[in-house]
């Protein structure tokens, strides 16, 4: 950068080291006042050919101020000011061997600021244009203009000025540093201020406040041409090189910081959810704070799901920023392995095209299993119709039955029809679920349902749900695209917001669980809703395992399917018995979507049972004809496996 520092230091010396333009520009009136009437005590007479040399050398009409000088000189040989003036004017007019022993002269007589920094100035300037003065004139100059320092008046924005530049043209880079400094407190707004301040900043490698200063200094006056060739240096494409890094880095902090907050919020909530539910009265449906809790879950799960989105384009410049980055140091080291490279930016473009592409691809959302109209389950909407009266909400409009144990309710329609209260119900039963499902807890089971219902949980979640689905979306390219590894950046953002935001939604979800449980036991008692939840679970375990065998038996034996919806037998195999024992006793944990079964039913330990009519039977007998409806199912089953046959099923 020395070669910055010469072009930029001597551009403006011609300007700076010109006494007489220096004080034409800005003549300091009280102190010509003081000369004058020092003069005046001298000699009278002679102030007012005085005054016209100072107005006239200020137009530079040697012509006129010089003879007018040389009157006072010799009628007032002691008056240092007029041999200050003389040889200054001399000195201007390039009779530099004239000039500067004059400048001694009144140097002799007094060591004033003014007389040191006249001498300063002559010995500073070269006495042929384009040339630099020698450099032990240069090195006097500095010395003289140093002196002032302990001075009156040795603060002067002229004085300070030419002190930075010369020592700059010297390599005295403290010196220089200290005149800016100076210039910084005293004459902040001055022009020159600024353009030296930006040549001792990119000196000290601060390349953005160089750039910075010398677009000031040319807000002040400082010619275009000299800044365009002090940024054409060198210094324009650094600073934007290190502002690039600078707003990065911040950007990412900002970012970075916003998902501690996230996480952080999310711990809160669960923290502040597991004390509300631990101490709230369960025989009250939801209580103030837990009504708190939920819309301050609401509004934190949407800022996390808007807060994806914000991070996709932060996540696209990381990717670039590291790959550049990445390629920039191997270039700069000399060592360019062509294969590692190749792959960086392949993996780079891969990356962006995988992130652009997620949001073109589109997931087919259908309606799980099939309608059970109410002709074919007049007793099972009745049912349905009843809890929901029981419960004071509206019924489902709609029942699916599938193949599998599913269990679980949501809403179909617009988001402006959710938020009314218009959409459809959905109530969705798994036909395996239904095996040997008493109709008491069954109806228990349900009750939890539509409290999801009453509370509105299936009202919202659009941002959530939406969110989830381009996480996963973008996931499936990155596989897709191979670039789910580990020195991928934006593979490593999906796992910590997958992360981050599951642990979020899934408290929100703990608790509506629990206020559903609460709904549930409340209406039909703690001990139909535990039976019925452990049926649930039992049967979900059981189930999967005998259908496995099941099909694989059935498959192996060229036979259709027979008995996978019948009932089971009450003796269960020892590696069931351990899987349901660990599903009913599991702990809740932060990562779950429901809370543990021993938790739930703990915390609904202390509703009293309300006083209503058992119902005897099971849930298929809510089924006007269940061995069509199995059957149907069993059809659905044989086209779901029929591709693992060798051969069709036979039929029955």
């Amino acid at each position: 950068m020395k070669r910055i520092f010469l072009v930029a230091t001597f551009a403006l010396l011609g300007t700076l080291l010109s006494s007489a333009q220096l004080q034409a520009a800005g003549r300091n009136m009280e102190r010509e006042a003081a000369i004058e009437k020092e003069l005046g005590q001298i000699d009278p007479s002679l102030v007012e050919p005085f005054r016209n040399a100072r107005i006239a050398g200020d137009k530079n009409d040697f012509a006129t101020a010089e003879p007018l000088l040389r009157l006072v000189t010799e009628k007032a040989p002691g008056f240092d000011a007029g041999w200050r003036r003389l040889g200054a004017e001399l000195n201007q007019q390039g009779k530099r061997s004239e000039g500067l022993p004059l400048l001694e002269h009144a140097l002799s007589l007094k060591r004033s600021t003014a007389n040191l920094a006249s001498l300063a100035y002559a010995l500073g300037i070269s006495a042929k244009a384009g040339t630099d003065a020698p450099a032990q004139d240069r090195q006097r100059a500095l010395n003289l203009l140093l002196e002032c320092k302990a001075l009156p008046n040795g603060d002067d924005v002229d004085i300070l000025a030419v002190t930075g530049q010369l020592a700059l043209g010297l390599d005295n880079i403290d010196a220089a540093r200290d005149a800016v400094t100076r210039l910084e407190e005293k004459h902040p707004d001055e022009m020159v201020t600024h353009y030296l301040s930006a040549i001792i900043a990119a000196h000290d490698e601060h390349w953005i406040r160089a750039e910075d200063e010398i677009l000031m200094a040319r807000d002040l006056g400082l010619s275009s041409e000299t800044v365009q060739s002090f940024l054409d240096s060198g210094i324009h494409s650094v600073a934007f090189r290190w502002r690039a890094i600078r707003n990065t880095s911040l950007t990412v902090a900002v970012w970075a910081l916003g998902l501690v907050t996230l996480f952080v919020a999310g711990w809160a909530l669960s923290r502040a959810t597991l004390h509300r539910i631990e101490h709230s009265d369960p025989r009250i449906p939801i209580s103030d704070g837990e009504k708190r809790l939920r819309k301050t879950y609401r509004v934190v799960l949407n800022l996390a799901g808007i807060y994806y989105y914000i991070s996709l384009p932060i996540v696209l410049l990381l990717v670039i920023a590291v790959a550049v980055a990445l390629v920039g140091g191997l270039l700069m080291i000399g060592y360019v392995p062509i294969y590692f490279t190749v792959m960086l930016i392949v993996g780079a473009i891969a990356t962006i095209w995988s992130m652009l592409r997620s949001f073109f691809i589109r997931i087919n959302h259908r309606d799980p299993g099939e309608p059970v109209p109410r002709a074919e389950a007049t007793a099972l909407w009745q049912l349905a119709e009843e809890v929901a009266a029981t419960l004071n909400t509206r019924p489902v409009d709609e029942i699916r039955i599938t193949t599998g144990t599913d269990l679980c309710v949501y809403e179909r329609g617009t988001w402006r029809d959710r938020m009314n209260n218009r959409a459809q119900r959905i109530l969705v039963l798994g036909a395996a679920v239904l095996t040997d499902f008493k109709k008491d807890d069954f109806r228990s089971v349900l009750a939890h349902e539509y409290g999801h219902f009453a509370h509105r949980d299936t009202a919202g979640g659009d941002i959530a749900l939406r969110v989830r689905n381009d996480i996963y979306k973008f996931c499936i390219a990155m596989v897709n695209a191979e670039q789910n590894t580990r020195l991928n950046i934006a593979f490593h953002f999906l796992r910590l917001y997958d992360f981050l935001f599951r642990r979020i939604s899934h408290g929100a979800t703990r608790l509506q669980e629990v206020l559903a449980d609460r709904v549930a036991a409340q209406a039909y008692g703690p001990a139909a809703f535990q039976g019925g939840l452990t049926h649930v679970i039992r049967q979900d375990v059981r189930f999967h395992s005998h259908a496995k065998r099941e099909i694989d038996e059935a498959i192996k034996a060229g036979r259709p399917l027979q008995n996978l919806y019948a009932p089971l037998p009450d003796t269960t195999r020892h590696d069931e018995d351990a899987q349901i024992k660990t599903a009913l006793t599991r702990p809740t944990t932060d990562d779950d979507t429901h809370p543990g079964p021993q938790d739930r039913f703990r915390l609904i330990s202390p509703i009293p049972a309300p006083d209503r009519p058992a119902q005897s039977g099971t849930a298929w007998d809510l089924f006007n004809d269940p061995d069509t409806v199995i059957r149907r199912l069993l059809d659905q089953v044989e086209k779901n496996i029929a591709e693992h046959r060798p051969y069709p099923a036979p039929t029955t």
